[in-house]
């Protein structure tokens, strides 16, 4: 299908013990025999790795490294293509070299997810596996690894495919009812036909239901702490990040720009965000970290509303808590290690409606409640079956609902008596919002918008 060899680095950029350059295409073993030196050694022993010696005769550099090279035959390869990947020594130095070397061979650079994309129009995989290849690689999580892999192994397309084989024996019965049959259908067939396409819809809608979880684990949470200076935002952060990530000091103020960090609770991935204490300020930097600190507070997913628990009274309360009054919020209140909390305060806060957890960022008392809170403010993580199918995909939640509704319109075009052309209309309709899921039926747009957020060599 592809006339032209790509070629690009498949490893991370920087320095390490191993580098790989990949390269498919129609000339990928010649290319590679004009810069490895090998022959027809790769040829005549595919998919073995052999000791060559990488040069660029182009720049007469005789001796880049010695390395490994594999050759994958079409269409026994990732891309479907021949593939030869070669293995140097990680330094920066010798991986630009080698694929200098390459490409003054004949090949050119790979776009962002060209390897995927000639593997998917290839026949390789399909659209959804193709999407999967991508969640593997920005996987943060255990939980997000495992659904990336089961989706990558084919689960979200063979789960639809008999659906998908049901309703075509639907629709070749009414086409054939339509255009050789003069009499409308029974009644009672009419009824059989009905519920079969109502059960298949509830199968896509049970599907689509799963994307409430789905989308919890691969997009995750973002997560604000606010408060007033000194109340122990900072020391919370570090004690949630397990590292001391944030500056703390006694001086009211330290932090005045956001910090932030990535933390895992129960295979959610949370982006956490330290801020700048709320409070009036003449100080020009202060103030800007307090305009950026209620910026994060709308933008965030929970916010976590930090009390100083010997210092806060109930005129600090009350504004601290209309902050955060539009938000979903978790509020505690800190320093409990040097004694209860000051008068009030507790009842203030459930008086806002918010049951207050108590908490010590010294001493760690607590924490785990909030880290459980945070999940309950977006409203927990539902018990899901470990072998369970998720939807993880915005794309894939939006064919898979547009599918179950047109199922659901065909169905009960039959069962209101409705000519078979209203109900196949439905049916067709699903059909090809499928197949927009899988690839089978895509437009180029589609294509470029999904392959241009991978990474490149991949």
């Amino acid at each position: 299908m592809f006339e032209d060899t790509i070629v690009a680095v498949a490893t991370p950029p920087g320095r390490g013990g191993i580098a790989i350059v990949r390269m498919s295409g129609p000339d990928a073993l010649r290319i590679a025999n004009v810069c490895l030196g090998g022959g027809d050694r790769l040829a005549a022993s595919p998919r073995r790795a052999i000791l060559v010696d990488v040069s660029d005769p182009a720049h007469e550099c005789p001796a880049i490294d010695r390395g490994l090279a594999t050759l994958f035959r079409a269409p026994a390869s990732y891309t479907g293509e021949d593939v030869v990947e070669i293995s140097v020594h990680g330094s920066p130095v010798i991986v630009d070299t080698t694929l200098r070397a390459l490409l003054a061979a004949g090949a050119r650079v790979a776009t962002p997810g060209e390897f995927t994309l000639r593997a998917f129009l290839n026949g390789r995989i399909d659209l959804t596996q193709a999407e999967a290849v991508r969640d593997i690689v920005e996987a943060q999580t255990g939980h997000q690894a495992r659904h990336a892999q089961r989706q990558l192994r084919g689960e979200l397309s063979n789960r639809l495919r008999p659906l998908r084989d049901r309703l075509l024996a639907v629709i070749v019965q009414l086409e054939s009812t339509v255009e050789f049959v003069e009499d409308d259908i029974a009644p009672e067939e009419r009824s059989t036909l009905s519920a079969e396409l109502e059960s298949a819809a509830n199968e896509l809608s049970a599907l689509t239901s799963t994307y409430a979880v789905g989308r919890l684990i691969a997009d995750g949470l973002g997560v604000t702490l606010a408060g007033r200076p000194n109340a122990g935002k900072s020391s919370l952060f570090n004690r949630l990040v397990r590292s001391e990530r944030a500056i703390v000091t006694p001086t009211p103020g330290t932090t005045r720009d956001l910090v932030s960090e990535s933390i895992e609770i129960d295979g959610v991935p949370i982006r956490l965000v330290d801020t700048a204490g709320l409070r009036e300020t003449d100080d020009e930097i202060e103030r800007i970290g307090v305009g950026r600190t209620r910026s994060s507070i709308a933008d965030a997913d929970v916010v976590i509303v930090v009390i100083d628990g010997q210092a806060d009274s109930a005129d600090t309360l009350g504004p601290l808590l209309d902050e955060s009054r539009d938000s979903r919020r978790v509020v505690v209140v800190n320093k409990t290690d040097l004694g209860s909390p000051a008068a009030g305060i507790v009842e203030q806060i459930r008086a806002a409606g918010v049951d207050p957890i108590l908490v010590s960022a010294l001493s760690g008392d607590g924490l785990e409640d909030v880290r459980g809170a945070i999940l309950s403010a977006v409203g927990g993580l539902p018990v899901v079956e470990t072998d369970s199918l998720l939807v993880t995909n915005a794309r894939h939640h939006e064919l898979l609902r547009r599918a179950s509704a047109a199922l659901s319109s065909a169905s009960e075009a039959l069962s209101a008596g409705f000519s078979e052309e209203i109900a196949l209309a439905g049916l067709h309709e699903a059909l090809q919002t499928l197949g927009e899921l899988t690839g089978e039926t895509v437009i180029d747009d589609v294509l470029g918008m999904i392959f241009s957020t991978f990474c490149i060599g991949k």
